[in-house]
Parts: structure tokens; sequence; C-alpha cells
């Protein structure tokens, strides 16, 4: 069944005043042109808090004594939480090949790091440069002086990351093996050993404040900061604004690590950009450029950077490379009610919500049964459920009905790979790698969370490699 539209009447309107307001409290531009997707979230406190209208809504935010919670309450509506253990595989390499290495030299002597994770979300981020940290250091951590901040605008977020308890979706690009090391398991659950969660604190904070007349003294003299995924939902104008802020709140030979899609031109008026395989970091204008060692590691991120590690067996054996795709294999501009849908879905995942999200998936295929997406999720959702044979009938079905898509095609090589089924995993991945081959290096992947061709067929090159050396 169709949904209301937003009470959207013009310019004027409360809903335009209301999402006005939203944009300039938390700088959300990403909201801009979706009123969809907003409406779908505003409704969300129009029933928890029993106001009626939009009128009324705004009359409470504005409330002396009520708004302030309401509007915390709102924000983490607002806000995204989409986030895992090594997320990005590429960056992850480079902090563990170069960056880390060549910042644990530099301060050899002080013996202090100081780290930000800015848009921390549920905490994977900040925990997984805490796991890198302790597997550098090993006995000489307890020598050294670690700070690593999360902030996020989100408090039930920043609750949820200090709990650092989490469920299979959120380490779904983790071995078996390294989830035993990093984690105690607890039925479904997953506890982060105290090692890791003590390097690690937690803070509300709003990047817009760094645009303020007040900017927070504290957020300053970092090593390393990561903002990743953050800067896309903010107009341009802001972006760059930010990136200037953070490059600033830098040490000399600080590092700063953004999202695939945020760098652009304008960041080079006060930023270097030094290139590492799949990926790229930013250091302060006119800062010393040591040479970057790099140590003859193995590589350490087996699992993939996107979004969902799925699929067992989306198509028949043997997988053959499909035909060079049509454009519509970039990420596409979708349809408002189709937005809302796979967010709602994605939304109730990431909360650990199978159930509800499994059943919103069904829903949508019987409306839409030829949509390969819309299979491509339940698919997902079913294997982080642990049903594993009901994931392998759906993420069949999104294969069928469209033979080329290249997050299927990488998901489907790993997964085989993690059940012993070697030759057909790698042959799936080389199947991947080579559709990735056909686009341009830089064009964003359907359903990649982020991820581009590039890193597609990198990762995969690398994953095929690490696997004929095992």
């Amino acid at each position: 069944m169709k949904r209301p539209p937003p009470p959207f009447a013009g310019p004027g309107s409360a809903f335009a005043r209301l999402k006005q307001a939203i944009i300039e409290r938390t700088g959300h531009f990403y909201y801009q042109d979706k009123d969809d997707l907003l409406w779908e979230r505003v409704q969300r406190r129009l029933r928890a808090s029993g106001t009626v209208g939009v009128d009324a809504y705004l009359a409470l935010l504005n409330d002396f004594e009520a708004g302030p919670p309401e509007w915390t309450a709102l924000e983490a509506e607002l806000t995204i939480g989409e986030t895992y253990f090594f997320r990005y595989a590429a960056q992850f390499e480079a902090l563990t090949r170069d960056i880390l290495p060549s910042l644990l030299k530099a301060r050899a002597e002080e013996r202090r790091l100081r780290i930000w994770s800015a848009g921390c979300a549920t905490g994977a981020e900040p925990y997984s440069v805490a796991i890198l940290l302790q597997e550098a250091l090993g006995p000489a951590l307890p020598d050294w002086r670690i700070s690593i901040l999360g902030t996020d605008l989100n408090e039930n977020f920043l609750a949820a990351a200090r709990r650092a308890d989490f469920g299979r979706w959120a380490l779904r690009s983790l071995t078996a093996e390294r989830r035993r090391a990093w984690f105690d398991q607890v039925g479904d659950r997953f506890h982060l050993k105290p090692a890791y969660r003590r390097l690690v604190r937690f803070e509300r904070g709003n990047l817009l404040d760094l645009l303020g007349p007040t900017p927070p003294l504290e957020l300053s003299e970092f090593d390393l900061i990561l903002c990743r995924n953050v800067l896309i939902y903010f107009e341009h104008q802001t972006v760059e604004a930010l990136a200037r802020q953070l490059v600033t709140r830098l040490r000399p030979d600080g590092w700063l690590l953004l999202g695939h899609a945020e760098p652009n031109l304008g960041f080079n008026a006060f930023a270097t950009a030094v290139s590492f395989p799949g990926t790229v970091a930013y250091r302060r204008s006119g800062a010393p450029q040591p040479p970057v060692e790099t140590p003859p590691a193995p590589l350490v991120f087996e699992a993939p950077p996107p979004a969902y590690e799925l699929a067992l067996q989306l198509l028949p054996e043997p997988v053959v490379a499909p035909s060079p795709p049509t454009p519509d294999h970039a990420a596409p501009v979708e349809p408002a009610d189709e937005a809302v849908t796979f967010d709602r879905i994605e939304r109730l995942a990431d909360l650990g919500d199978f159930e509800a999200a499994r059943a919103l998936c069904l829903d949508a295929i019987e409306a839409a049964p030829l949509e390969p997406r819309l299979h491509y999720r339940l698919g997902v959702v079913d294997h982080a459920a642990g049903r594993l044979r009901e994931a392998e009938g759906a993420l069949r079905k999104a294969c069928y009905l469209d033979p080329a898509y290249a997050m299927a095609l990488l998901q489907l090589g790993l997964v085989r790979l993690e059940l012993g089924r070697l030759q057909s995993g790698r042959r799936a991945l080389e199947a991947a790698r080579r559709l990735a081959g056909t686009l341009p290096a830089d064009l964003r992947l359907r359903d990649g969370a982020g991820m581009t061709a590039g890193d597609l067929r990198d990762f995969a090159r690398a994953r095929i490699d690490l696997d004929a050396g095992a």
C-alpha cells in the first residue's frame, strides 16, 4: 500500500520549516531533496512523542524544557549507523602497513598517540583502530599513552558503542578466527575484549561545532583523524570548511582519512593528498613528507569492505565472467518509494531486528518480484540471521534477475572460500574482478556502500593471491 506523501505544501509549509531547522542544526543537507525519507523518520518521532501534526511538533522542538531531549531523539532517528569492523579494507591496509607504523616511529620518544573517530556510530571504527594498535605494540602497549576518541551526534549509537556488544552483522568482515581472538561470544552476541575496549572513549559531538564561534578546544593536536562517510551528508561549502577544520586539528605530521566518495579538488588549497593502493589520505599542506615504510606484512583483511557479507551460491557453477555491463551497474538514482524501502530494511538489519527486516523484504518482493535488489537484501538479512539455505535461494534469484551484479559475485566468491569450495570461490572472485575491470575505476558500485569498481578489482585480486598463497 502506498504511503501518504509528506505534508508538503511549498516553501512556507510546516514541513519545509521543519526540514530547514533540521538541516541548520545537523548540517545534513542530505535531506534537502529526500522528503520521503525525512518524513518517514519524522513520523516515528510524531508517534513516539504523541504529537499531532508538524506544526505541533515544531512547537515541541522549540519548547525550552521539552525541546532539547526531543531534538536528541530526532537526531538519533536522522543519523545513519551503517558500520562494521574494518570497513573499507584498502584504508585499513594503509593504516596497518604505512600510517600507524610511521606514527609509532615518529612518536617513539614521547610514546603518545591521539586519535579521533568523528561520526563513529556504534563504535566499530575506533575499536578497529584499537585492535590494530594493540597488535602493533603488543607487550609495549602499557608504556604508551593511547587516546582514541569516538564522537557522534546520536546518543543511542554512543550508548551501544560504550557497551561494545555487537551482533554478527557488525562482524561480517571478520573471519571466525579473528572473531575468536578479539571477541568473547555469548549466545549470538559478541563482546569486544577489555584490552581493546579500554583504549577508546566516546562523547557526543556535532561536527558543525567546529564551524561555530567557540569550537571545542580539546579537539586538536591529533595524530590521526578518521571522518569517513560523514561529509557526504553536508552541502559542498560546508564539506570544504569542515575538511579544512579537520586538517588544522592534526599535528604537523598527522593524517586524515575520509570516505572514498568525500575528497574533492578544493582540499588541495589546505591539504596534501598521499596515495596508497586503493585509497588516499591527507596531511597538512607544507607538512614534511617523510618516506613511508611498508613492512613486508601479509594482508590483514580477508573479508570484503562493502556493506554485505552474503551469498552462498548465486550462480550455477562454473562462474564465467559476464559480458561488459550497461551503465546501470553504477549506483542508481532510486525512486523515492524504493529508496525508503531499502533504507528501512537496512536500518532494521543494523539494529539486529532480522525478523522485521525479513518481513519487510518479503512484502516488498510480493509487490515487485522481479527486482533483484530486493532479493539481494533478503539474502543479506537471511545470511546475517544464520538462515543459509534461505539466503542461498534469495541470492540465486537476485543473480538470475541480474547476471552482472558485481557485489553479488564478489561476495559469492568469499563465501565459497569460507565454505572450503576453493576452486569455485576463486572463479567467482575472478569473475567479479573482470567485471570491475570493464567499469571506470572511480565508479561507485550499486549496493557497495561506497565501494568503487577499482576497490573491488584490487580487493578481489588481493584475496585471490592471499588464498593462493595460503
